[in-house]
């Protein structure tokens, strides 16, 4: 797949802090943060805080899953570079982790056929694919979609993300092993919930990015693993990632992760960036969107690759070449590189 490069050519947002990816950027560029008190106490009876969706009726469980998915899906099509064609549209799903704790029942079907019914373009069945990786899946996602455009002949793709960590199976499963922000606990991430969608088409001229490289690795100490960490997964994702997109150290300008809090996820990016960018000689601005929506699971990648996309749209982007890169619980770690079409045609000159 060296050489193929793609376009982000709409994405979509559902979050706490907005029911769409502007607003939701938006606040995230503005450092705002909306926490609301759950239902639930924490060990220490406290109330737990988490990133809850405001809809305008009292969904649950996976109905309200669907809800976000649609109005995020909604959002990425209604303003995408073109509107879908009257072919099918594959649709890649990304949802949970089969093992986590409090994962709904029957969840991938009951959700994708709720976005198949409720989406207004018809669904490419053959080419559609589900992704039960959390925090990781819309990476991989967007791995299949690049070779689903350059070796199937997809014009275009849909990736949608929902997902979040606000039922008590969930909740308590992360109380228990000490993984929850709470006043006396720093080394936690506050959960969240949300859905995200990004439509994925073959390069054209007016793109506002990129995707010129991709690059997956298997972290060998995972978290709570208890094994020395040297960021060796993350590393090979994100040297796969940039040689592919044929840049060095010093070409990336900003870095998007998907690290929502605990040491461990802050220490593995330092790590594989001063491996994997050994020489980068600027300072690396690091935006971790989870700072303000909260551990959501699977919307991670998707708001990771929206905020650089809007960021770059908007023009207040730290410059043309983000790295993103997201890790999950266990090892898998993926990385890409995502530019502006402008600086990619400046470098395939010289």
């Amino acid at each position: 797949m060296t050489g193929v490069a793609v376009a982000v050519a709409g994405v979509g947002l559902v979050t706490s802090l907005g029911l769409d990816a502007e607003s939701t950027c938006a606040a995230l560029r503005a450092s705002v943060t909306n926490p609301s008190i759950t239902r639930f106490r924490g060990r220490d009876g406290q109330w737990i805080h988490a990133h809850q969706v405001e809809l305008d009726a009292p969904w649950v469980g996976v109905s309200k899953l669907v809800q976000m998915a649609l109005l995020a899906a909604e959002e990425c099509l209604v303003g995408a570079r073109d509107a879908p064609a009257g072919d099918a549209l594959p649709v890649l799903l990304c949802t949970a982790e089969q093992q986590r704790p409090g994962r709904l029942e029957d969840l991938d079907d009951a959700l994708f056929d709720g976005i198949r019914s409720g989406l207004g373009v018809r669904v490419d069945e053959q080419h559609s694919a589900i992704f039960p990786l959390g925090r990781v899946a819309a990476l991989a996602a967007l791995e299949r979609a690049r070779r689903l455009i350059a070796e199937q002949g997809c014009g275009q793709v849909l990736i949608v993300a929902a997902d979040g960590l606000l039922s008590w199976p969930a909740l308590k499963h992360y109380v228990d092993l000490d993984r929850v922000l709470r006043e006396d606990n720093s080394n936690g991430f506050m959960p969240g919930e949300g859905a995200g969608a990004l439509l994925i088409a073959a390069a054209h001229a007016d793109d506002t990015l990129r995707c010129t490289g991709i690059g997956a690795g298997i972290e060998p100490a995972p978290v709570l693993s208890g094994t020395p960490l040297r960021g060796d997964g993350l590393t090979a994702a994100i040297t796969q990632a940039m040689r592919e997109a044929g840049l060095l150290a010093d070409d990336v300008d900003f870095i998007v992760a998907d690290i929502s809090g605990e040491q461990y996820f802050f220490k593995e990016a330092a790590l594989a960036r001063s491996r994997a960018l050994r020489g980068h000689v600027r300072t690396l601005d690091l935006w971790h969107p989870a700072e303000g929506i909260g551990e959501a699971g699977a919307l991670a990648g998707v708001t990771t690759i929206a905020a650089a996309w809007t960021a770059m749209r908007k023009g207040y982007a730290c410059g043309p070449r983000v790295l993103v890169h997201g890790s999950d619980d266990a090892s898998y770690r993926f990385a890409a590189v995502l530019c502006r079409p402008d600086t990619q045609a400046v470098e395939e000159m010289s």
